[in-house]
């Protein structure tokens, strides 16, 4: 498989929906248990790594590890706070290791399917050998024990074996909080669509300068998004651990409101219905990078 590095420098903070939270609804998901060259075809000899070797993580163990999904805290994942352009869209073969930078005792694992019982979106960024460097949803530390500077997005190195290549995406959002403005871009970095939209406050900002992904989409009308679908990332907030009460994890997400200019959110992105629907069509593994 092709080899991809990619990243460029930032920080972080953010969070979810209209005068409250982005509720994620309370669905619980039950994890899941090439062809031969033809002859005249040149072979290339894969480079050696020098990544350690994937250690073997036992089924009993693999289901006693914490899951990296949207409310949880797990320290030793690996804070990202690169922006990036381009990534690889992958499905799991079944529950998978996450590992942090040493790469040798597992710390958490991704369930196959996620809390919608939808087969969980993979995002990698970097392989390495028998490894790929891969975002998660998952926080690695909370803002009240980080002085308010935590991470907004997470990664973690996964086993190549336990993926599935599905796609890698043509399209990315960027959001810029300067411009209150949300941008759909293509892979030559051309701008496709602009709509505005409403950010975070100064006390509950949007953060700047990280990428995440569209980690799954929802209709919620009781949250005041209407029959708009609800479009969460795999971002958090940075500056609280709920700034909206519940038990969301801080979540942030993009979503119909109407207020669509001005900081006035708690940090996720209002857009008006144009807008939903734009984001909408994009793939889930889609990256979102906020400026």
């Amino acid at each position: 498989m092709r080899k991809r590095t990619l990243w460029a420098g930032a920080s972080v903070v953010g969070a979810l929906v209209v005068a409250g939270a982005v509720a994620v609804p309370l669905v619980v998901g039950s994890p899941s248990a090439e062809s031969a060259p033809t002859q005249g075809t040149t072979v290339s000899t894969p480079t050696p790594s020098a990544a350690p070797p994937v250690p073997h993580v036992g089924a009993a163990a693999l289901a006693a590890l914490p899951e990296a999904q949207y409310s949880a805290v797990i320290g030793g994942l690996m804070p990202f706070d690169r922006t990036v352009t381009a990534d690889t869209v992958f499905r799991l073969r079944g529950d998978a290791p996450l590992f942090g930078a040493a790469r040798t005792t597992p710390v958490a694992r991704f369930a196959a399917t996620d809390f919608l019982r939808q087969p969980t979106t993979v995002v990698g960024l970097e392989r390495d050998g028998d490894w790929e460097r891969v975002l998660t949803p998952a926080r690695q530390e909370l803002p009240s024990a980080a002085g308010g500077t935590a991470a907004a997005q997470t990664s973690a190195w996964v086993p190549v074996a336990s993926l599935r290549e599905v796609s890698i995406p043509t399209r990315r959002v960027v959001i810029s909080t300067t411009d209150q403005s949300v941008s759909i871009v293509d892979a030559a970095g051309h701008v496709d669509q602009r709509f505005d939209a409403g950010v975070g406050t100064a006390d509950t900002p949007t953060p700047t300068g990280v990428t995440g992904y569209l980690e799954q989409r929802y209709v919620d009308p009781a949250q005041g998004t209407g029959d708009h679908p609800i479009q969460l990332t795999s971002l958090h907030s940075s500056a609280a651990d709920e700034p909206y009460g519940g038990h969301d994890g801080g979540l942030i997400g993009l979503h119909w409101n109407a207020t669509t200019s001005g900081a006035v959110s708690h940090g996720c992105v209002r857009l008006d219905a144009e807008a939903v629907a734009a984001v909408d069509a994009l793939p889930l593994g889609t990256l979102v990078t906020v400026e």
